[in-house]
């Protein structure tokens, strides 16, 4: 094991070092949040496909391949999909209105006032998606050094704070690439050819496992249609998503990027499925579906590779867990606490050490709540629902339908985020009828109030458009040093 300890201690310092070069280059509000908006279609292609690529798609894909069979592979499917859409019919358009956050962009489409409440719902949505990114950390040190839980979070979750606080978007971008990197080859390159041949081959996994394992709609259509309702939308409005798009250095490398990194997903949610497959020919009887990642790394996979697939694992939670966490400090920094106090900061230092010591308080709160919760299927389920419930129809309906106004966006995140609440609480946090409803209700009530309320004002919607095409004067680029 001392070949795989050095391969996991090696990286992670590697993940510092990059941190501390990021901060040499973070000197402005813009590359700080957004990299400066300046990534081409390979850095864009390869971070994009980090971060929605986490340890549930990773650890989680593999344990449904494990469970259901070839589609197990769903999950990570429909996100690929909420990929390939957001780059096709909107990137453009996102990329091209020059703003840092989600509510930033409702407040240029409708005119204000619904930047604070659309802050809140958005904010807790990314900080519990850092919140289970950083638990997975406990499962991955636990294989590695049979480690305690509580050890384990702050651990993994301090190194993603460290480098996330000293370099924001930047370092986070090039640890990302790296993660990238490491991921394809761990997974892909070595870790699904492995798994393959242990089994015995396809026919092999054909002849040792029920027909139902390689159906493709084998897992039950409710199931595909709630994963397009959760992960497909959900990847059309998350701050982490949006965030991503931001840094691009044109609307087209958004575009087409976006696209290359979608169709990634695609194949990494088939390999993880059937690796899961494989692993379900090799430990039949596992107790629990999501051990069957850790359970054939730590058993089938040679020294050394053993070290880089675990590494892989690290890498998937690290880049999930750095966006998240750099989201959810933008928009408490910049959508509530700045609103709030109803000023901003006076210049780009004093932004970006505000920005900074946002995602060092939000770091230290993420890995706290980590350490207290421990049910991370639940607490995802609530961020997605309460995100898809509350703000999908009104980000949404700002893009695509003119008619809407402020009253209708804020009655539809209101109405939408207390009748997900409201029916999670009756009929369970897991059930699927609490997102069915509370998007209906949100778009219904949309609809209504946006119909039966004054039309937006027309100089509103003309410097919306006018940002939409790109013809607002772009920022100015920080003088050189």
């Amino acid at each position: 094991m001392a070949v795989d300890y050095t391969v996991i201690v090696v990286y992670l310092v590697g993940m510092l070092a990059m941190g501390w070069w990021g901060m040499r280059r973070a000197r402005s509000k813009s590359e700080f949040l957004v990299a400066g908006r300046r990534l081409g279609p390979a850095m864009y292609s390869g971070t994009m496909a980090a971060i929605v690529l986490g340890g549930a798609s990773t650890i989680g894909g593999v344990g449904l391949g494990y469970q259901y069979g070839l589609s197990g592979a769903w999950m990570v499917f429909t996100i690929g999909l909420g990929l390939l859409a957001l780059s096709v019919f909107f990137s453009a358009r996102i990329a091209r209105l020059k703003v840092y956050t989600v509510s930033e962009m409702l407040d240029l489409r409708y005119g204000g006032r619904a930047g604070v409440i659309s802050g809140v719902v958005m904010w807790a949505y990314t900080l519990m998606l850092a919140v289970t990114s950083t638990i997975a950390y406990a499962t991955i040190f636990d294989v590695l050094f049979d480690m305690n839980r509580t050890v384990a979070i702050v651990l993994g979750g301090s190194i993603v704070v460290a480098y996330s606080t000293l370099g924001g978007m930047w370092s986070i971008t090039l640890t990302d690439m790296v993660q990238f990197v490491v991921k394809t080859i761990g997974v892909l390159l070595l870790l699904l050819p492995i798994a393959v041949v242990k089994a015995g081959g396809f026919s092999e996994m054909k002849a040792k496992l029920p027909t139902e394992y390689f159906d493709p709609l084998g897992i039950g259509g409710e199931t595909i249609f709630t994963y397009v309702l959760i992960y497909t939308f959900g990847m059309l409005i998350g701050q982490d998503i949006w965030q991503r798009v931001f840094t691009a250095r044109s609307d087209t490398t958004a575009k087409w990027g976006g696209t290359v990194a979608g169709t990634y997903c695609l194949a990494y949610a088939l390999a993880g499925a059937v690796i899961g497959t494989a692993a379900k020919v090799l430990y039949p009887n596992l107790a629990n579906a999501d051990d069957a990642f850790a359970t054939i790394v730590k058993d089938e996979l040679p020294v050394g590779v053993r070290g880089l697939v675990l590494a892989a694992a690290l890498a998937a939670v690290m880049s999930t867990s750095s966006g998240a966490l750099i989201a959810c400090a933008t928009v408490a920094n910049n959508d509530i606490w700045s609103r709030l106090r109803g000023r901003t900061a006076e210049g780009d230092h004093d932004e970006v050490r505000g920005n900074r010591a946002f995602i060092l308080v939000m770091g230290v709160a993420v890995i706290c709540t980590a350490i207290a919760l421990n049910n991370v299927v639940e607490a995802l389920t609530v961020a997605y629902n309460l995100l898809v419930g509350g703000l999908l129809v009104p980000i949404l309906g700002g893009l695509l339908w003119k008619r809407g106004t402020a009253q209708g966006a804020l009655a539809s995140v209101v109405v939408g985020g207390l009748a997900v609440i409201g029916l999670m609480a009756g009929y369970g946090i897991l059930a699927n009828e609490p997102v069915y409803y509370g998007l209906l209700a949100s778009l219904v009530v949309y609809v209504a109030v946006s119909l039966a309320t004054p039309a937006t004002d027309t100089a509103v919607l003309a410097a919306w458009r006018e940002r939409l095409a790109g013809r607002e004067v772009p920022e100015p680029v920080p003088a050189p040093r």
